[in-house]
């Protein structure tokens, strides 16, 4: 009975002990999971922590661009300022000049003519005209002012004598800045004040001459600097125009990239049109053959209309020193695509060369034959 007993204690000691192994297998399963687990948790929390030092260091970096931006920012906000400043300073000045009030001692204002005498002009007269603009002025003066026309000494030389000419076939043209600003538009008339400042109009003075009688440089610009463009009056200054080459069998001397009248019916009321192309930039580099060019090609009683910038003041003078009608035109063709658009600002006119818009200088082709069928000879 006592082996029996002792053997009974055994078993139950061999499963206890069995059941203690069990307890510790598993014990060390669930530890090798934790482990497992932890190892696990280890690696994503080390991910995190390399995004977060990515985060961080990004941060960084844009806290430092934020600090420059300010400082951009608060120099942007000086030029402004600045700029207003300057503005309101010139509008200041320019108010006695608008007014006629209080003009300085000796100023004499230029006399300008209007526009339908400058019409009735070139019509019934067969005069030619001639346009001065800040850009053939800042040429004048010695300055770089227009992206689409390097400076040249000749060219200043040139445009100088055309503005001291006396040929009375040759009408001059100025823009109507000097005086009263109310039949512009805010942003025109706020871009005159900036202009016409002081040293400006002393420059000015001493250039023209206060008994010659001008027209009007802004005869062609019939649309978007005027405060009626929303009305009718555009239309009726555009038709007035119109009668300039009514019939007329006309030669266009023009940018490569202007297309004056084209994809439009500008030029409707013409007779034969024919084109002389010049470089739609700096011009003036190719001026000696485009003006053998005209010669070649004018006939009797031919109306050259000029769009080839500051190169147009000199080439109207020319011809018509040699006896034929030439007319600077400006940007007439796309100001009359403004007045098309209607919609009172500058627009894109993506298959035209427009100086005046950003982008502009950036022309589509276009494959128009009649366009084509006109070019008689191209300088490019």
């Amino acid at each position: 009975m006592e082996s029996e007993n002792v053997l009974e204690l055994l078993k139950s000691k061999i499963l206890f002990l069995a059941e203690q192994n069990i307890n510790i297998e598993n014990r060390m399963k669930q530890n090798e999971n934790a482990l497992e687990f932890l190892k696990s948790k280890n690696s994503s929390l080390e991910e995190q922590n390399i995004k977060l030092e990515r985060e961080i260091a990004e941060y960084r970096n844009i806290l430092k661009d934020l600090i420059n931006d300010q400082d951009n920012m608060f120099k942007v906000i000086d030029y402004y300022y600045n700029k207003l400043i300057q503005t309101l300073a010139n509008s200041f000045d320019n108010l006695a000049f608008e007014f006629n009030y209080d003009v300085p001692d000796g100023y004499v204002y230029p006399k300008i003519e209007s526009e339908e005498e400058t019409v009735r002009k070139i019509i019934e007269e067969g005069v030619s005209l001639s346009r001065f603009g800040d850009g053939e002025f800042s040429i004048i003066a010695n300055n770089a002012h227009t992206d689409f026309q390097k400076y040249d000494t000749e060219l200043s030389r040139k445009l100088l004598e055309v503005l001291k000419s006396d040929n009375a076939k040759l009408s001059i043209g100025i823009a109507n800045n000097y005086g009263n600003l109310t039949c512009y538009s805010a942003v025109a008339a706020h871009g005159i004040r900036d202009y016409m400042t002081c040293e400006v109009r002393d420059f000015h003075a001493k250039l023209l001459n206060p008994y010659r009688v001008y027209s009007n440089a802004y005869l062609t610009r019939f649309y978007l600097m005027y405060k009626d463009r929303f009305t009718d009056a555009p239309r009726k200054r555009l038709n007035n125009l119109k009668r300039i080459w009514d019939k007329r069998n006309v030669i266009i001397v023009e940018g490569a990239e202007t297309r004056l009248g084209v994809l439009n019916n500008l030029f409707d009321n013409a007779g034969q049109i024919r084109r002389i192309l010049a470089p739609a930039t700096n011009s003036f580099s190719r001026y000696s053959e485009v003006f053998k060019a005209a010669q070649e090609f004018a006939e009797k009683d031919t109306l050259f209309l000029l769009a080839i910038g500051p190169s147009s003041t000199i080439l109207a003078y020319d011809l018509t020193v040699l006896g034929h009608q030439a007319v600077d035109v400006g940007h007439i063709d796309i100001e009359y695509e403004w007045m098309l658009a209607g919609k009172g600002i500058r627009v894109s006119v993506p298959h035209k060369f427009n100086n005046e818009f950003s982008g502009g200088d950036i022309v589509e082709p276009i494959n128009d034959p009649t366009y084509l069928s006109q070019i008689v000879a191209s300088f490019l």
